[in-house]
């Protein structure tokens, strides 16, 4: 089968370093926290031996923390005196209030305070095409990009564009990293071989209707793969052009679309390799991607032969990104859009509506900005609305290489990349997220539409501030929580109780579980809520592989299960070679 691009054009020590003053002090006032704490800062009157000692302050912590019920201990001096103090991992402001409270209750404590965290406030971008990017910033449809930049940039993370390859753009160049040429015949290729290391983009030209069968049309070179890199991962904060999605993110370039198309036989191996996984005759991948985006496409279901080698990227931790389509039709006549284990995207335009070429279907999982740079009332081909479409870096070729570019372009080629780019935030914010958890985050963060999509659009319109944020919060507690260890042998099954009571009714539609576990191989965990009537929620089940530890928080619809009772977490281990323990886990009313 061949398959097309979908895109139209356009330890302490015993010293100290000094004591605080003013001994007859009273302890300052402290604002109680408003987030979860995991430290406090304390400063000691110097008249008091914890603030020359460090064994007393050590004592002291533990003593105040044993009275609120907390695991407080001292961690180390610091530069002006004060003890840090944490509290044995991260706990709900009103558990944090009970420990500062112990503090302030002491004559020897000048002031207490929580160990707040600061972030880097991220400015509008200097990029000079920056303000024609709606798709990041515009309240009506756009995807909310700036928000998430306060937090995560997409770095230590490769995104594989498997796609037409590259051609040189200075606007994304600091970004790439090796890939490959995945394009079997030479023909095809137009570099004189067949597959080979280079994946720069030769041109995908057609000189003539009917080149590349029955119906098709001349054309000249799309440069696709590298307008999807740009939205992907454009240099930013660089005074021109355009700015990346995730632009701290590595670009990987695997060619597999030349001319007239590409073959599903190159694109399934393309897939593996840019997962890590081994193709006979190419090098191993020396930076596996840990997202692929696939805006291409043909007709017809999912085969065999793409499901496999999709299945195997998802199992190595790669989130795999693909575009629905742009035929107006359900995406389920199509592929690898109808395949399973991917992240499905429909497009949108500048009005918050479902772009009139997308296809839909309740297989889509989510929309995202393609843009149009026409109506569709207006004549095929022609381009009359450039400002609403999505702009990007390109190149002046009409069929060979010629100048760098910015030019926009519509289809859903254009909205899957900005998906891929929320993935690349979203496992550089948090690198313990498997791709299940990346596409359950991005669905579940999602906003309504502003306008209307018929057929099905998913579950609406991707924010990625709002995924970010909810990625890279810390678990809630509200006084219901258990931090006793667990242990977790080799094929056991243990339990961890926290007993409720106080609160009214059933619980929640959306109870939180925050989990903390500590295991070396997660893919070996069952992990289950059970509600005092012995009902079984799952949380976590053997995915994430050889991925370390859990530390998150799962949303339970546990509306017809009373609240008070107790509540158990339960984990089974299903193999051998790893162990690990319940850390801590709460619940959240």
């Amino acid at each position: 089968m061949s398959v097309t691009l979908l895109a139209g054009s356009a330890t302490a020590t015993a010293s100290v370093a000094a004591a605080v003053e003013n001994p007859g002090a009273a302890p300052a006032a402290t604002v109680a926290p408003t987030a979860p704490v995991e430290n406090l800062i304390v400063g000691y009157k110097s008249s008091a031996t914890e603030a020359s000692s460090n064994s007393a302050a050590a004592d002291d912590a533990a003593a105040k923390g044993k009275k609120a019920g907390k695991k407080a201990k001292f961690d180390r001096r610091l530069g002006t005196g004060a003890a840090l103090v944490n509290l044995g991992g991260t706990v709900a402001p009103a558990a944090a209030a009970d420990v500062i409270a112990q503090f302030r209750a002491d004559p020897d404590v000048a002031y207490v305070e929580p160990d707040t965290r600061a972030y880097a406030m991220a400015v509008t971008p200097n990029d000079t095409e920056y303000a024609k990017q709606w798709d990041l910033f515009e309240s009506t449809a756009g995807m909310n990009v700036p928000g998430a930049w306060d937090k995560t940039t997409g770095s230590g993370v490769t995104v594989a564009v498997i796609d037409t390859g590259y051609v040189a753009h200075s606007d994304v160049a600091p970004n790439i990293v090796s890939g490959y040429d995945f394009i079997s015949t030479a023909s095809e290729a137009r570099d004189g071989n067949g597959r080979d290391s280079n994946p720069a983009d030769e041109g995908d030209w057609n000189a003539t209707d009917g080149e590349c069968g029955t119906g098709s049309k001349a054309s000249t070179s799309s440069w696709h793969g590298t307008h999807v890199a740009g939205t992907i991962a454009a240099a930013t904060n660089n005074s021109k052009g355009v700015a990346g999605i995730a632009y701290g993110a590595k670009i990987q370039p695997v060619r597999v679309l030349g001319k007239c198309g590409g073959a599903t036989s190159d694109i399934v191996d393309a897939i593996t390799w840019a997962s890590g996984g081994s193709v006979a005759g190419v090098p191993a991948n020396a930076t596996p991607a840990k997202v692929i985006n696939m805006s291409l496409g043909g007709s017809g279901t999912c085969g065999t032969s793409y499901q496999n080698a999709i299945n195997a990227a998802v199992a190595r931790g790669t989130t795999v990104v693909v575009a629905a389509g742009n035929s107006n039709a359900n995406a389920s006549g199509f592929s690898p859009a109808s395949c399973n284990n991917v992240i499905n995207v429909a497009s949108t335009n500048r009005a918050g509506e479902r772009s009139y070429y997308s296809n839909f279907g309740s297989i889509i999982d989510i929309a995202a900005p393609g843009g149009e740079t026409r109506r569709a009332t207006d004549t095929p081909g022609t381009v009359t609305t450039p400002e609403n479409a999505i702009l990007s870096t390109l190149n002046a070729g009409t069929t060979t290489p010629g100048a760098e570019i910015y030019k926009p372009y519509q289809g859903t080629s254009m909205a899957a990349p900005h998906i891929a780019g929320l993935a690349a935030l979203l496992k550089s914010a948090n690198t313990s997220l498997t791709p299940a958890q990346i596409e359950s985050a991005i669905k579940t963060n999602a906003r309504p539409l502003a306008g209307t999509c018929t057929g099905g659009c998913g579950a609406g319109l991707a924010d990625a501030a709002a995924t970010v944020a909810a990625v890279t919060s810390t678990p809630p507690t509200s006084g219901f929580e258990n931090t006793t260890d667990f242990a977790i042998g080799d094929n056991t099954t243990v339990e961890s109780p926290i007993t409720v009571s106080g609160v009214t009714g059933n619980a929640p539609a959306t109870l939180k579980v925050g989990v903390n576990i500590v295991h070396s191989y997660i893919g070996d965990l069952k992990v289950d809520l059970v509600a005092p009537d012995g009902s079984v929620y799952n949380l976590h089940n053997r995915s994430g592989s050889g991925t370390d530890n859990i530390n998150q928080v799962y949303t339970v619809n546990a509306s017809s299960e009373v609240a008070n009772g107790t509540w158990k977490l339960r984990v089974n281990d299903n193999a051998g070679g790893d162990t690990g323990k319940i850390d801590s886990w709460n619940l959240t009313f």
